[in-house]
């Protein structure tokens, strides 16, 4: 006999429709079913679904005829009304269930389909799940995608503007001015600013014994020059330089009458042997 959704097996115990599978009183709901309510209401929904004849009695799965049979006394005994004072609508709705549960459970031939139909479903919610779970990462790397990149865009504008001079107070306005999140905005301007900052120290830093090496040479050129010029002084205030230098100075005029009568006659006699 198949499990499709228009089954319908004769007998008060068992009736599968599309929506609804009923076991006697007992209803089990498609997992699916749970998924088409507000968000708020489905995780309830699923929990209780999930529960199955074996979590009422409280047995496991492979429970022998015996362990169920004990299992349901024991759960009757507690939940029967006539036990309950105070709260027994609760303990009759309660009661109810664990005789529906009991009801199919202790028939193998209900208990069979119990288990084949609520495997079924478990793989279908399973399936719907994974599905739901699938959609969920897609949508959550779409939006870290979508952030990522927006993110490296304001990054990529703080550059542009820090490249050219401009502050951190600046960077932070005209990320504000893009529509980026303050706190982000924030962050950014700091972390552009400080790589900027970073990057000039290196240069900085290279300019810095350009600029001393300079300054000491120009320094030396000019102490070279000042004690060229001093010795050069100190040479002209000797005497030897001063007699020296008049001696050249000398003008021709002053020269001794003597020498000149010397020469003259020199020529003269010059003349004479001619």
């Amino acid at each position: 006999m198949g499990l499709g959704p228009a089954m319908q097996m004769a007998g008060p115990f068992f009736i599968r429709t599309p929506s609804v599978l009923r076991l006697g009183h007992f209803t089990i709901k498609p997992f699916s079913a749970c998924y088409d309510r507000p968000q708020s209401q489905k995780h309830g929904e699923v929990e209780q679904a999930m529960a199955t004849l074996y979590d009422t009695l409280g047995v496991p799965t492979h429970a022998t005829d015996e362990e169920i049979k004990r299992a349901y006394r024991k759960a009757a005994m507690k939940w029967h009304p006539d036990r309950n004072s105070g709260a027994e609508d609760v303990a009759r709705a309660t009661f109810q269930e664990i005789k529906d549960a009991y009801a199919i459970l202790s028939d193998a031939a209900q208990r069979k389909v119990y288990d084949a139909v609520y495997a079924e479903q478990m793989r279908g919610w399973e399936a719907q799940h994974a599905r739901q779970r699938k959609a969920q990462a897609e949508r959550e790397a779409a939006t870290r995608a979508a952030d990522e990149a927006a993110y490296t865009e304001m990054v990529s504008l703080a550059m542009r503007f820090a490249d050219e001079g401009h502050n951190r107070d600046v960077l932070f306005g005209v990320l504000l001015g893009r529509r980026c999140e303050a706190r982000r905005a924030a962050q950014i301007a700091d972390s552009v600013s400080a790589l900027q900052a970073a990057r000039r120290e290196p240069a900085k830093a290279e300019a810095e014994p350009v600029a001393a090496d300079a300054s000491e040479s120009a320094e030396s050129s000019v102490a070279t020059e000042a004690t060229a010029a001093k010795d050069d002084a100190a040479a002209r205030a000797s005497p030897g330089h001063r007699a020296h230098q008049d001696k050249r100075e000398e003008p021709v005029g002053d020269t001794h009458p003597a020498g000149a009568l010397s020469g003259l006659w020199f020529q003269f006699l010059n003349g004479l042997r001619l």
